[in-house]
Protein backbone atom coordinates (compact mmCIF):
# COMPACT_ATOMS: atom_id res chain seq x y z
CA UNK A 1 0.00 0.00 0.00
CA UNK A 2 2.62 2.49 0.83
CA UNK A 3 1.61 5.34 -1.05
CA UNK A 4 1.13 3.87 -4.64
CA UNK A 5 -2.03 4.33 -6.28
CA UNK A 6 -3.87 1.86 -8.15
CA UNK A 7 -6.49 1.99 -10.73
CA UNK A 8 -7.53 0.70 -14.14
CA UNK A 9 -7.04 1.58 -17.33
CA UNK A 10 -8.71 4.02 -20.10
CA UNK A 11 -11.64 5.73 -18.24
CA UNK A 12 -11.59 3.24 -15.59
CA UNK A 13 -8.64 5.71 -14.20
CA UNK A 14 -5.58 5.51 -15.77
CA UNK A 15 -6.63 8.41 -18.10
CA UNK A 16 -6.35 10.54 -15.25
CA UNK A 17 -4.49 9.23 -13.06
CA UNK A 18 -0.50 10.12 -14.09
CA UNK A 19 1.70 7.75 -12.86
CA UNK A 20 -0.64 5.48 -11.53
CA UNK A 21 -0.28 1.69 -11.26
CA UNK A 22 -2.22 0.35 -13.97
CA UNK A 23 -4.32 -3.34 -13.51
CA UNK A 24 -4.42 -5.07 -16.27
CA UNK A 25 -7.88 -5.63 -17.10
CA UNK A 26 -9.59 -5.72 -20.09
CA UNK A 27 -12.61 -3.29 -20.16
CA UNK A 28 -16.11 -4.51 -21.81
CA UNK A 29 -17.39 -1.22 -20.97
CA UNK A 30 -20.08 -2.81 -18.58
CA UNK A 31 -20.59 -2.70 -15.09
CA UNK A 32 -18.25 -6.35 -15.19
CA UNK A 33 -15.60 -3.79 -15.42
CA UNK A 34 -15.99 -2.59 -11.74
CA UNK A 35 -16.54 -5.90 -10.44
CA UNK A 36 -13.06 -7.01 -11.83
CA UNK A 37 -10.52 -4.20 -11.10
CA UNK A 38 -11.98 -4.04 -7.29
CA UNK A 39 -11.19 -7.65 -7.55
CA UNK A 40 -7.64 -7.46 -8.69
CA UNK A 41 -7.04 -4.37 -6.53
CA UNK A 42 -8.36 -4.93 -3.27
CA UNK A 43 -5.95 -6.72 -1.98
CA UNK A 44 -3.42 -4.18 -2.45
CA UNK A 45 -4.90 -0.71 -1.50
CA UNK A 46 -5.65 0.79 1.74
CA UNK A 47 -9.08 2.48 0.29
CA UNK A 48 -11.45 2.18 -2.59
CA UNK A 49 -12.19 5.72 -4.37
CA UNK A 50 -14.79 5.08 -6.91
CA UNK A 51 -16.94 7.34 -9.15
CA UNK A 52 -20.79 6.42 -10.01
CA UNK A 53 -24.39 6.40 -8.48
CA UNK A 54 -25.94 3.53 -6.77
CA UNK A 55 -25.61 1.04 -9.08
CA UNK A 56 -21.47 1.81 -9.35
CA UNK A 57 -21.50 1.07 -5.15
CA UNK A 58 -23.87 -1.89 -5.45
CA UNK A 59 -20.69 -3.34 -7.92
CA UNK A 60 -17.95 -2.28 -5.39
CA UNK A 61 -19.38 -3.34 -2.60
CA UNK A 62 -20.12 -7.02 -3.96
CA UNK A 63 -16.78 -7.34 -5.09
CA UNK A 64 -14.84 -5.70 -2.42
CA UNK A 65 -15.01 -9.65 -0.51
CA UNK A 66 -12.06 -8.58 1.49
CA UNK A 67 -13.65 -5.43 3.00
CA UNK A 68 -11.68 -2.62 2.05
CA UNK A 69 -13.00 0.67 3.37
CA UNK A 70 -14.46 2.35 0.14
CA UNK A 71 -15.73 5.88 -0.39
CA UNK A 72 -17.84 6.96 -3.65
CA UNK A 73 -17.63 10.34 -5.48
CA UNK A 74 -21.11 11.67 -6.46
CA UNK A 75 -21.24 11.31 -10.23
CA UNK A 76 -24.02 9.38 -10.92
CA UNK A 77 -28.06 10.07 -11.08
CA UNK A 78 -29.16 7.68 -8.36
CA UNK A 79 -27.34 8.82 -4.85
CA UNK A 80 -28.95 7.21 -2.16
CA UNK A 81 -26.14 5.70 -0.32
CA UNK A 82 -24.11 6.95 2.82
CA UNK A 83 -20.81 5.82 1.02
CA UNK A 84 -21.44 8.77 -0.88
CA UNK A 85 -19.01 12.33 -0.04
CA UNK A 86 -21.14 15.02 -0.16
CA UNK A 87 -18.97 16.45 -2.98
CA UNK A 88 -15.96 15.30 -4.89
CA UNK A 89 -13.91 17.69 -3.24
CA UNK A 90 -14.84 16.49 0.40
CA UNK A 91 -14.58 13.21 -0.84
CA UNK A 92 -11.27 13.68 -1.60
CA UNK A 93 -10.01 15.49 1.78
CA UNK A 94 -11.51 12.52 3.64
CA UNK A 95 -9.76 9.99 1.26
CA UNK A 96 -6.18 12.58 2.67
CA UNK A 97 -7.06 12.42 6.25
CA UNK A 98 -7.97 9.11 6.53
CA UNK A 99 -4.75 7.88 4.33
CA UNK A 100 -2.78 9.78 6.54
CA UNK A 101 -3.93 8.53 9.82
CA UNK A 102 -2.65 5.96 11.53
CA UNK A 103 -5.45 4.13 12.95
CA UNK A 104 -7.81 5.13 9.81
CA UNK A 105 -11.04 4.92 11.45
CA UNK A 106 -14.22 3.68 9.77
CA UNK A 107 -17.91 3.48 10.05
CA UNK A 108 -20.75 0.84 8.53
CA UNK A 109 -22.32 3.09 5.64
CA UNK A 110 -25.54 1.74 3.78
CA UNK A 111 -25.28 0.68 0.34
CA UNK A 112 -28.99 1.62 -1.13
CA UNK A 113 -31.06 1.52 -4.36
CA UNK A 114 -33.64 2.41 -5.86
CA UNK A 115 -36.70 -1.02 -5.73
CA UNK A 116 -37.28 -0.94 -9.15
CA UNK A 117 -40.18 -3.35 -8.86
CA UNK A 118 -41.79 -0.60 -6.06
CA UNK A 119 -40.63 2.29 -9.16
CA UNK A 120 -43.32 0.61 -11.05
CA UNK A 121 -46.16 0.56 -8.73
CA UNK A 122 -45.30 4.51 -8.45
CA UNK A 123 -43.55 4.25 -5.05
CA UNK A 124 -40.04 5.45 -4.12
CA UNK A 125 -38.25 3.20 -1.88
CA UNK A 126 -34.64 2.78 -1.29
CA UNK A 127 -33.94 -1.10 -0.39
CA UNK A 128 -30.75 -1.75 1.54
CA UNK A 129 -28.56 -4.45 -0.55
CA UNK A 130 -25.16 -4.01 2.18
CA UNK A 131 -23.09 -2.57 4.99
CA UNK A 132 -19.21 -1.49 3.80
CA UNK A 133 -16.99 0.40 6.13
CA UNK A 134 -16.26 3.80 4.82
CA UNK A 135 -13.73 6.12 6.30
CA UNK A 136 -15.19 8.23 8.66
CA UNK A 137 -15.60 12.09 8.35
CA UNK A 138 -17.55 14.77 10.21
CA UNK A 139 -19.99 16.50 8.14
CA UNK A 140 -18.69 14.92 5.08
CA UNK A 141 -21.05 12.15 4.01
CA UNK A 142 -24.78 12.26 2.98
CA UNK A 143 -27.00 10.24 4.90
CA UNK A 144 -28.81 7.14 3.50
CA UNK A 145 -31.92 8.38 2.00
CA UNK A 146 -34.89 8.23 4.43
CA UNK A 147 -37.14 5.87 4.77
CA UNK A 148 -39.37 5.58 1.66
CA UNK A 149 -39.98 9.08 0.93
CA UNK A 150 -44.10 9.03 1.81
CA UNK A 151 -43.91 9.33 5.00
CA UNK A 152 -45.27 13.27 6.11
CA UNK A 153 -47.08 13.53 2.89
CA UNK A 154 -50.10 13.78 4.54
CA UNK A 155 -48.99 16.87 6.39
CA UNK A 156 -48.04 18.72 3.32
CA UNK A 157 -51.27 17.70 1.37
CA UNK A 158 -53.04 20.80 1.98
CA UNK A 159 -50.13 22.63 1.33
CA UNK A 160 -49.49 20.85 -2.30
CA UNK A 161 -52.94 21.93 -2.98
CA UNK A 162 -53.30 25.04 -2.32
CA UNK A 163 -49.80 25.44 -4.09
CA UNK A 164 -51.14 24.21 -7.20
CA UNK A 165 -54.53 26.53 -6.95
CA UNK A 166 -52.72 29.88 -6.80
CA UNK A 167 -50.10 28.68 -9.87
CA UNK A 168 -49.51 31.70 -11.86
CA UNK A 169 -51.27 31.51 -15.73
CA UNK A 170 -48.58 31.43 -18.14
CA UNK A 171 -45.71 30.77 -16.23
CA UNK A 172 -44.47 27.66 -16.77
CA UNK A 173 -43.66 25.31 -13.75
CA UNK A 174 -40.67 23.08 -13.76
CA UNK A 175 -41.36 20.18 -11.17
CA UNK A 176 -38.58 17.78 -10.15
CA UNK A 177 -38.68 14.23 -8.99
CA UNK A 178 -39.79 12.90 -5.50
CA UNK A 179 -42.87 11.51 -3.77
CA UNK A 180 -43.76 15.33 -2.60
CA UNK A 181 -43.81 16.46 -6.12
CA UNK A 182 -45.33 13.50 -7.18
CA UNK A 183 -48.34 14.15 -5.06
CA UNK A 184 -48.24 17.56 -6.54
CA UNK A 185 -48.19 16.74 -10.26
CA UNK A 186 -51.15 14.07 -9.42
CA UNK A 187 -53.16 17.72 -8.82
CA UNK A 188 -52.25 18.60 -12.46
CA UNK A 189 -53.13 15.70 -14.61
CA UNK A 190 -50.10 12.85 -13.35
CA UNK A 191 -46.17 13.27 -14.19
CA UNK A 192 -43.21 11.30 -13.11
CA UNK A 193 -41.91 10.02 -10.09
CA UNK A 194 -37.94 10.20 -10.84
CA UNK A 195 -38.24 12.89 -14.06
CA UNK A 196 -38.37 16.56 -14.25
CA UNK A 197 -41.73 17.52 -15.86
CA UNK A 198 -43.50 20.83 -16.68
CA UNK A 199 -46.79 21.89 -16.14
CA UNK A 200 -48.46 25.41 -17.99
CA UNK A 201 -51.84 26.61 -16.63
CA UNK A 202 -52.65 23.93 -14.33
CA UNK A 203 -52.12 20.72 -16.45
CA UNK A 204 -48.62 18.90 -17.01
CA UNK A 205 -47.87 19.30 -20.48
CA UNK A 206 -44.47 17.70 -20.65
CA UNK A 207 -42.98 14.77 -18.76
CA UNK A 208 -39.46 13.19 -17.99
CA UNK A 209 -37.45 16.18 -19.87
CA UNK A 210 -33.95 16.41 -20.72
CA UNK A 211 -31.83 19.37 -19.90
CA UNK A 212 -31.90 20.27 -23.81
CA UNK A 213 -35.94 19.87 -23.68
CA UNK A 214 -36.04 22.09 -20.86
CA UNK A 215 -34.10 25.04 -22.21
CA UNK A 216 -36.50 24.49 -25.45
CA UNK A 217 -39.40 24.71 -23.60
CA UNK A 218 -38.19 27.67 -22.06
CA UNK A 219 -37.79 29.43 -25.18
CA UNK A 220 -41.78 29.35 -25.12
CA UNK A 221 -42.98 30.84 -22.06
CA UNK A 222 -42.84 34.76 -20.61
CA UNK A 223 -42.22 33.20 -17.38
CA UNK A 224 -40.93 30.05 -15.88
CA UNK A 225 -40.09 28.71 -11.63
CA UNK A 226 -38.35 26.03 -10.54
CA UNK A 227 -40.16 23.80 -7.95
CA UNK A 228 -38.38 21.00 -5.98
CA UNK A 229 -38.79 19.25 -2.96
CA UNK A 230 -35.68 18.06 -0.28
CA UNK A 231 -34.14 14.52 -0.72
CA UNK A 232 -35.03 13.11 2.43
CA UNK A 233 -31.87 12.26 4.89
CA UNK A 234 -29.67 13.85 2.58
CA UNK A 235 -31.09 17.02 2.35
CA UNK A 236 -30.16 17.52 -1.19
CA UNK A 237 -32.12 20.21 -3.45
CA UNK A 238 -30.16 20.45 -6.88
CA UNK A 239 -27.63 17.52 -7.79
CA UNK A 240 -29.03 14.57 -7.13
CA UNK A 241 -31.34 12.79 -9.13
CA UNK A 242 -32.76 16.15 -10.62
CA UNK A 243 -29.44 17.13 -12.81
CA UNK A 244 -31.72 18.27 -15.83
CA UNK A 245 -32.43 21.74 -13.67
CA UNK A 246 -28.60 22.07 -14.93
CA UNK A 247 -26.86 25.47 -13.97
CA UNK A 248 -28.19 26.61 -17.76
CA UNK A 249 -31.41 25.57 -16.37
CA UNK A 250 -31.51 27.97 -13.64
CA UNK A 251 -29.52 31.20 -15.50
CA UNK A 252 -32.60 30.60 -17.89
CA UNK A 253 -35.14 30.59 -15.14
CA UNK A 254 -33.48 32.74 -11.96
CA UNK A 255 -32.47 32.14 -9.07
CA UNK A 256 -35.04 33.58 -7.40
CA UNK A 257 -37.54 31.72 -9.26
CA UNK A 258 -37.54 28.87 -7.08
CA UNK A 259 -39.89 27.13 -4.85
CA UNK A 260 -39.40 24.55 -2.04
CA UNK A 261 -42.41 22.06 -0.30
CA UNK A 262 -40.85 19.89 1.97
CA UNK A 263 -42.72 18.15 5.40
CA UNK A 264 -41.76 19.56 8.57
CA UNK A 265 -40.82 15.81 9.28
CA UNK A 266 -38.63 15.57 6.73
CA UNK A 267 -36.50 18.49 7.72
CA UNK A 268 -36.13 17.93 11.17
CA UNK A 269 -34.75 14.70 10.44
CA UNK A 270 -31.90 16.39 8.45
CA UNK A 271 -28.34 15.63 9.82
CA UNK A 272 -26.48 17.82 9.57
CA UNK A 273 -29.48 21.05 10.17
CA UNK A 274 -29.17 22.41 6.39
CA UNK A 275 -29.64 21.83 2.73
CA UNK A 276 -27.13 20.96 0.09
CA UNK A 277 -26.15 22.23 -3.57
CA UNK A 278 -24.23 20.63 -5.68
CA UNK A 279 -24.75 21.74 -9.90
CA UNK A 280 -21.24 21.04 -11.22
CA UNK A 281 -20.97 25.35 -11.13
CA UNK A 282 -19.13 26.26 -7.85
CA UNK A 283 -19.83 30.16 -8.74
CA UNK A 284 -23.86 29.32 -8.72
CA UNK A 285 -23.78 26.64 -5.79
CA UNK A 286 -22.35 29.82 -3.61
CA UNK A 287 -24.79 32.02 -5.08
CA UNK A 288 -27.80 29.37 -4.15
CA UNK A 289 -26.34 29.37 -0.59
CA UNK A 290 -28.34 31.57 2.22
CA UNK A 291 -30.95 30.69 4.07
CA UNK A 292 -34.42 30.02 1.87
CA UNK A 293 -37.68 29.53 2.73
CA UNK A 294 -38.87 25.89 2.98
CA UNK A 295 -43.02 25.40 2.46
CA UNK A 296 -44.26 23.07 4.95
CA UNK A 297 -48.03 23.42 5.30
CA UNK A 298 -50.51 26.01 3.98
CA UNK A 299 -49.66 29.14 5.40
CA UNK A 300 -46.51 27.36 7.09
CA UNK A 301 -42.59 28.20 5.98
CA UNK A 302 -39.86 27.65 7.90
CA UNK A 303 -36.46 28.27 7.00
CA UNK A 304 -33.42 26.76 6.64
CA UNK A 305 -29.85 26.83 5.59
CA UNK A 306 -28.46 26.05 2.14
CA UNK A 307 -24.78 25.10 2.00
CA UNK A 308 -22.50 24.84 -1.09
Amino acid sequence: MGGAVVTGPGALGAAIAGDAECVPIHPTGTAEDTIALVTAMQDRVGLILFAGGDGTARDVAAANITGVPILGLPAGVKMQSSVFARTPERAGQVAATFLRDPQRAVEPADILDIDEAARRDGRLVARLYGVADTPVGPRAHQGAKAGSGSEGLAEIDAALARYAAHMTAGTLYLIGPGMTMAALKDRLGGGTLLGVDAALDGEIIARDLSEAAILALLKTVAAARIVLTVIGGQGFLLGRGNQQISPRVIAAVGQDELDILCPASKLAALNPQELAVDTGDADLDQALSGFRQIITGPGRRQVVRVAA
